[in-house]
């Protein structure tokens, strides 16, 4: 097998209009006063790369239009649809009342491994990442249906925040293309 690179044309990539039309998984991801915007642009890029419905930026999070975030977006703050909120709690409660699960990735005393997060092709969802030194805030977490625990093994107690949203997004990303198949590759 010849491991040669493709060339931007061979990678079919969706032109942002394209992506603008796309059904969109049914996940919203709520940045609960994420303060660099190194980490913001980073999971709008992952985002679009999953086709994530939105992301809702709380509190000191920044919004776009920003360069420090297209810096790492790539012009994905452009496709991704995104919504500021002066609070967490309000991004929370208005989830809630469009009926989105609201999960927080958080370590907690009942926190599961990513590989037990279940989900359903009836629900939409919503997960909420941390301040990269406080986590979630405590309120938010209380409001949460549970909390997702990426397992670490070494002497550091957290991932950053952009990587630990690239781990969750996968495995939710793998898990909607196993139950939702107008996904499906």
């Amino acid at each position: 097998m010849k491991h040669e690179k493709l060339n931007m044309d061979e990678l079919n990539r969706k032109t942002a209009g394209e992506f603008k039309n796309s059904d969109k998984l049914p996940l919203v991801v709520v940045l609960d006063n994420v303060r660099s915007l190194h980490n913001i642009g980073s999971i709008f890029r992952t985002c679009d790369a999953f086709l994530i419905e939105a992301i809702y930026l709380c509190g000191i999070s920044a919004t776009p239009p920003h360069k420090e975030i297209h810096k790492s977006a790539l012009g994905a703050e452009e496709t991704v649809d995104w919504k500021y909120f002066e609070t967490t709690m309000q991004a929370v409660e208005e989830l809630q009342a469009n009926g989105y699960e609201i999960w927080g990735v958080e370590q907690t005393q009942a926190s599961i491994s990513p590989e037990h997060f279940t989900l359903s092709p009836q629900k939409s969802y919503a997960l909420i990442f941390g301040n990269e030194v406080r986590g979630i805030q405590q309120e938010a977490v209380d409001r949460c249906h549970g909390c997702i625990e990426i397992p670490q093994l070494g002497t550091k107690h957290s991932f950053n925040v952009s990587v630990s949203a690239g781990i969750v997004l996968w495995e939710c990303y793998k898990r909607m293309m196993e139950i939702l198949p107008l996904y499906a590759t």
